[in-house]
């Protein structure tokens, strides 16, 4: 069912119901379609495609002005692939034709797209069979978890409307399931794009909290260890940080390790040690 004979298309992201990226997003998509935004009401960064059992489902409509322009919004009680699917089964009651997650704060890149929240909400569309897209502008880590107004998002909001454009129009190759964006700081309207696949490097590394004792409070912190002189220029990361172009990576949720499987059959008598 379409609204108006427009496409309808859902709206999420992990920063939250409040985030300027998101609301940059909602307003470029709906020059493309009805834009529905149901969000996580809290800061929701790093929760991949969780579904937890504490999270409480609460749906609360909010209005929400922006640009002088009011905006009818649902924030959910939940992670954004929980987002997803109550906008899907409550606030839509239908499928849409388009899923769309971000605008993120934050680069989502390489292997550790497994953490994202942004990631997570459209791999958890994709997952039922809806064309969807993860859009993410690279920042500095400093705003990754704030509502900072000094990061721009409307060259990162003209991509997002590019490549949904491109997904309402042309159905996605067998093998895709969904499409990763991840755009420059640096990017104009002008920059160019390119395909790419994963980088196997782990781009953020987990580090130790600095307290005292263990009863008190402290999250583990992380911080960049990618080396891009040891990095396939074909890849997300190189495309993003050497080249300074607007990274657009096909990804599939199948994870299955890309071997024949018949080369494991060495193992089958292997004891492995035991």
């Amino acid at each position: 069912m379409k609204s108006n004979n427009k496409p309808n298309i859902l709206l999420t992201n992990d920063d939250g119901i409040r985030s300027p990226g998101l609301w940059a997003a909602a307003q470029a998509l709906s020059r493309l379609g009805f834009v529905t935004v149901a969000a996580p009401k809290e800061q929701a960064s790093g929760t991949g495609r969780s579904l937890p059992s504490t999270s409480d489902g609460v749906i609360t409509e909010e209005t929400i002005s922006v640009n002088g322009q009011d905006w009818k919004v649902y924030a959910i009680g939940g992670t954004p692939a929980q987002s997803v699917q109550h906008g899907i089964l409550e606030i839509l009651g239908t499928t849409p034709d388009l899923v769309v997650s971000g605008i993120n704060y934050g680069e989502n890149v390489a292997t550790g797209i497994t953490i994202s929240g942004t990631v997570g909400a459209a791999m958890e569309s994709a997952s039922l069979g809806i064309p969807s897209l993860a859009v993410s502008l690279a920042t500095d880590p400093a705003h990754h978890l704030s509502y900072s107004l000094d990061v721009d998002f409307s060259i990162a909001a003209h991509f997002t409307a590019k490549f949904a454009s491109i997904l309402l129009n042309h159905q996605l190759p067998i093998g895709i399931d969904l499409i990763k964006v991840d755009v420059p700081a640096t990017a104009t309207q002008t920059t160019e794009w390119e395909w790419t696949r994963l980088s196997r490097q782990r781009y953020y590394i987990p580090t130790k909290p600095e307290r005292t004792n263990w009863s008190e409070p402290k999250r583990i912190g992380y911080q960049l260890a990618m080396d891009l002189s040891i990095e396939a220029e074909d890849t997300d990361v190189y495309t993003l940080l050497a080249k300074q172009k607007v990274s657009v990576t096909p990804l599939t949720l199948d994870m299955t390790a890309r071997v024949d499987l018949g080369l494991l059959s060495r193992f089958e008598d292997s004891t492995f040690g035991l």
